[in-house]
C-alpha cells in the first residue's frame, strides 16, 4: 500500500491564513493586549520558580451568615455557637477552684503584713501560679503583678487586690457568655427583644424583685432596656455591643439587686430597682388624664414641676416618635431618661437636637432668642419682670465658651460641664430661677447647716 503523502508546511500555513479570521481590533486595543502580556510574562519571568503565593495562606476572615431558608445552616450555626459558649465557660473557675486559689495565697503569704492587708510577693506569686491550675495560668503574668504594685516597700502586692481582680475577670468572662447566649445573630451585639428576654429571665433571680407582679414584668422590663438602649445606643441602630455593656456600670446596677439588704438609699437611686420603676410608670399613669395608655402635648405638659416651656414640648412631639400625636411609655421613658440626666452626652444629645431646630449641628443667638422667649412669657405669667435676654444670652456663652463665638455646638456642650445648666435656662423656668437665685440658695444652705451645727453643740 503505497504511503499517504504528507502536506508540505507551507501549504499548511496558506490555509491556516486564508481560514483565519480577520482581525478587526483597532490599534489601542492591539496596545492594550500587547500590555496584559508583556506584564503577565515579565512578572512570571521575574518571579521564576519562587514566585510570592502568600496569599494563598491568608486565613480566612468573613462568613456569610445563612440566608432566612437556608434552616439547616442556622441550626448548625447555632449549635455550634452553644458548643463554643459551653467550652469557654468550662475554662472558667469555678467556686472549688476559686477558694483553693484563696488557700493557696493564704499560704503563700510574705510577711510583714501592710495594715490589715496580707502582702505576697513576685516569688511567692509564682508558686501559688504553678500550683494553681491550668485554668489559673493567664492570671500569674508580670503584667498582671505590675499592674498590682503599688508603693509597698518590699515590692508586694495586696492578695486581697488580686483576688478581687480574679474574680472580676472570672464574673466578667461568665456574664459575656451569659449575654451571648441572648445573642441571637451570634454578632456581639443585643437587639432589644434580646436584652428584653435576657433581663426577664433575670427577674427572678433579683431577690429585690420579689415583690413585683408578674403583671407588672412587661413594664419593669421595658423600664429597664430603654436606660441601656438611651445611653449605648446614640445613633439608634436599635442593637448594643456587648462589650460596651459589659464596660458601663448599669449591669452592675442591675446585678446590685441581688443584695437582700440593699439599703433604702441605693434603692432609689438605681434605676433597676423596684420604687424607681414602680416611681417612673407611677408619674406616667398620673399624667394620662384620658386613660388612654398615651401621653397628650397638655398631659406631658404637667411633668414634674409643670414648667417646661410649650415651646420645648411643641419641639419633643415634633421631633420624636408620636402616635397620632400622642406619645407612648417607651418614648416617654427616653424624655424622663434625658431630662434626670443633663449632665450625661446622651441626654444633652437628646435635648440638643430639640434646640437645633433647623438641624444645622449648632445653636446660634436666633435659637436661644427663640427658647428663652417662651420662658420670659411664663415669667410674666407669673408676675414677675422678665429678665433680659442679651444678659442670658452673653452668660451662656462666657458658660460654654464655644470654639466659635458665634455658634455652640453639642461638643462645645459637652466639652464646658454646664451642658444642663444651659438646657435648663433655656426649657424650663423652674431650671431658669433656680440658675437665677443660685446665690440666694447658696447664703440660704448655708444659714441652714450653720443653725443645724449650732443645734448639735
Amino acid at each position: 500500500m503505497a504511503k499517504e503523502q504528507q502536506p508540505h508546511w507551507s501549504d499548511i500555513l496558506k490555509r491556516r491564513l486564508v481560514n483565519s479570521k480577520k482581525d478587526e481590533r483597532n490599534e489601542e486595543e492591539k496596545k492594550a493586549e500587547e500590555t496584559e502580556l508583556f506584564t503577565k510574562y515579565y512578572t512570571e519571568w521575574r518571579g521564576g520558580k519562587d514566585k510570592d503565593e502568600s496569599y494563598k495562606t491568608i486565613p480566612r476572615f468573613y462568613y456569610r451568615l445563612p440566608a432566612e431558608d437556608e434552616v439547616l445552616l442556622q441550626k448548625l450555626r447555632e449549635e455550634s455557637r452553644a458548643v463554643f459558649l459551653q467550652r469557654k465557660s468550662r475554662e472558667l473557675l469555678d467556686n472549688e477552684e476559686l477558694q483553693n486559689l484563696w488557700f493557696l495565697l493564704d499560704k503563700h503569704q510574705v510577711p510583714p503584713v501592710s495594715g490589715e492587708e496580707a502582702m505576697i510577693s513576685y516569688e511567692a506569686y509564682l508558686q501559688v501560679g504553678e500550683r494553681a491550675g491550668p485554668k489559673c495560668k493567664k492570671f500569674f503574668t508580670a503584667r498582671v503583678y505590675a499592674k498590682l504594685l503599688h508603693n509597698d516597700p518590699y515590692g508586694r502586692i495586696s492578695i486581697m487586690q488580686f483576688f478581687n481582680y480574679v474574680m472580676r475577670k472570672v464574673w466578667l468572662h461568665q456574664t459575656r457568655i451569659g449575654l451571648s447566649l441572648y445573642d441571637v445573630a451570634g454578632q456581639g451585639y443585643l437587639r432589644e427583644s434580646d436584652l428584653e428576654n435576657y433581663i426577664l429571665e433575670l427577674i427572678p433571680t433579683l431577690p429585690q424583685l420579689d415583690g413585683l407582679e408578674k403583671s407588672f414584668y412587661s413594664f419593669y422590663v421595658c423600664t429597664a432596656v430603654r436606660k441601656f438602649f438611651f445611653f449605648l445606643d446614640p445613633l439608634r441602630t436599635g442593637k448594643i455591643k456587648i462589650q460596651d455593656i459589659l464596660a458601663c456600670s448599669f449591669l452592675d446596677d442591675l446585678l446590685e439587686l441581688r443584695d437582700e439588704e440593699l439599703s433604702k438609699e441605693s434603692q432609689e437611686s438605681n434605676w433597676f430597682s423596684a420604687p424607681s420603676a414602680l416611681r417612673v410608670y407611677g408619674q406616667y399613669l398620673n399624667l394620662d388624664k384620658d386613660h388612654n395608655g398615651m401621653l397628650s402635648k397638655e398631659e406631658l405638659s404637667r411633668y414634674g414641676t409643670a414648667t417646661l416651656t410649650s415651646v420645648f414640648l411643641d419641639r419633643v412631639f415634633q421631633e420624636y416618635l408620636t402616635y397620632d400625636g400622642e406619645m407612648d411609655y417607651k418614648t416617654y421613658l427616653d424624655f424622663v431618661l434625658a431630662l434626670e440626666n443633663r449632665k450625661e452626652p446622651a441626654a444633652l444629645q437628646y435635648i440638643f437636637k430639640l434646640l437645633d431646630m433647623e438641624n444645622q449641628g449648632y445653636l446660634n443667638v436666633f435659637s436661644l432668642n427663640y427658647f428663652f422667649r417662651a420662658i420670659q412669657e411664663q415669667m410674666k405669667l407669673h408676675g414677675h419682670e422678665p429678665v433680659s435676654f442679651q444678659d442670658v444670652k452673653d452668660e451662656i456663652f462666657d458658660m460654654v465658651k464655644p470654639k466659635d463665638p458665634y455658634k455652640i455646638t453639642l461638643q462645645d456642650l459637652v466639652n464646658s460641664c454646664q451642658g444642663d445648666t444651659v438646657t435648663s435656662i433655656l426649657i424650663d423656668l423652674n431650671g431658669f430661677w433656680t440658675y437665677e437665685n443660685r446665690e440666694v440658695l447658696v447664703a440660704n444652705d448655708n444659714d441652714n447647716s450653720n443653725t443645724a451645727d449650732l443645734d448639735d453643740t
